[in-house]
C-alpha cells in the first residue's frame, strides 16, 4: 500500500470493529501472527510493517512521529474511521503518539512491554547498535537482542520463540533497522493518555526493556488503567506468552 510517498506492508483480515497492531523495534507484523488469527474471528485486524522495517520500504522520516502519521494514513486510505490500536515496545511510543495527535481515530490502546523515552544511556545505546547494523549487519546484534530481551524461561523451555525472534531480527534490513534504532534514539514521551482512553497494558514480570514499574508509572497517570504483568516472560511478549496475550486483548476488546 502507498503511503506518503512509500510503500509499506499492510495485511487486513477479518470483519468488524477496527484492531490496529503495531509492532516493536526488530519486529515485524508477524509478531502478532497468534493474536490476529484469533481477533479476526470477530474483527477486522490490520498490521503493517512500519517504514524501514520488514517488507516495508525505507521512507525519508523514520521517526516516532512519521510511524503515527502513517498508521493514521493508513486507516484512512482504508476507510477506517477509528479502531482499537496495539502496540508493542517502540510502538508503544508510536501507538501514544497516534492518540495524542490523532485522537479521533483511536478507540482505545492496549501497551505491551511499554518503554520509556530513553534516557542518554539508552540513546547512545541505539546509536551505537545503528552503527553496528551498518558496519557488520543483523547477524551481528541478533545474538544480543535474544540473549537480552528475552526471558530466561522462554530461552530454556520454547526454544522455537528464541528460534524465531532470531528469524525476525535477521530478515531485517540493515539500514532500516539502523534508522529505526535512531528513531528510538531520538524519541521524546508522547505525553499523558487521555483519561477517558480504555487503556490496557500488559507486561512480563522478567521484561528488562520495558519494566513492570513502567507500564505502571503509565497507568498511574492515567488513573484508571489495567496492568497486567505476567510471570517468567520477558519484552517478546505476544510471542513468549501468545496464549494469555490473547486471552487479555479479548477481554479488553
Amino acid at each position: 500500500m502507498k503511503i506518503n510517498g512509500k510503500e509499506l506492508a499492510v495485511e487486513v483480515a477479518g470483519a468488524g470493529p477496527a484492531v490496529l497492531m503495531v509492532h516493536g523495534l526488530g519486529g515485524t507484523s508477524n509478531f502478532y501472527q497468534v493474536q490476529a488469527d484469533a481477533l479476526a474471528e470477530r474483527f477486522q485486524v490490520i498490521r503493517v510493517d512500519s517504514a524501514g522495517a520488514g517488507r516495508s520500504e525505507l521512507g525519508d522520516d523514520i521517526s516516532i512521529s512519521g510511524h503515527a502519521d502513517d498508521l493514521a494514513a493508513v486507516l484512512d486510505a482504508l476507510g477506517v474511521d477509528s479502531a482499537t490500536v496495539v502496540g508493542h515496545s517502540m510502538g508503544t511510543l508510536v501507538v501514544r503518539d497516534l492518540a495524542t495527535r490523532y485522537p479521533d481515530q483511536v478507540d482505545g490502546l492496549v501497551l505491551l512491554g511499554a518503554v520509556r523515552e530513553p534516557a542518554e544511556a539508552g540513546r547512545q545505546a541505539q546509536r551505537d547498535r545503528a552503527a553496528l547494523l551498518r558496519e557488520k549487519g543483523t547477524a551481528a546484534v541478533a545474538p544480543g537482542v535474544v540473549a537480552n530481551a528475552l526471558s530466561e524461561t522462554t530461552r530454556r523451555d520454547k526454544p522455537e520463540v528464541a528460534a524465531f525472534v532470531r528469524e525476525l531480527v535477521m530478515r531485517q534490513d540493515a539500514e532500516g533497522y539502523a534508522r529505526n534504532c535512531e528513531a528510538l534514539a531520538n524519541a521524546v514521551d508522547p505525553g499523558p493518555i487521555a483519561s477517558e482512553l480504555p487503556l490496557l497494558l500488559i507486561t512480563g514480570s522478567d521484561d528488562k526493556v520495558g519494566p513492570p514499574e513502567a507500564s505502571r508509572e503509565i497507568a498511574d497517570a492515567h488513573g484508571s488503567a489495567t496492568v497486567e504483568v505476567l510471570p517468567g516472560v520477558g519484552h517478546w511478549t505476544a510471542l513468549e506468552a501468545a496464549g494469555p496475550v490473547t486471552d487479555l486483548l479479548l477481554k479488553f476488546l
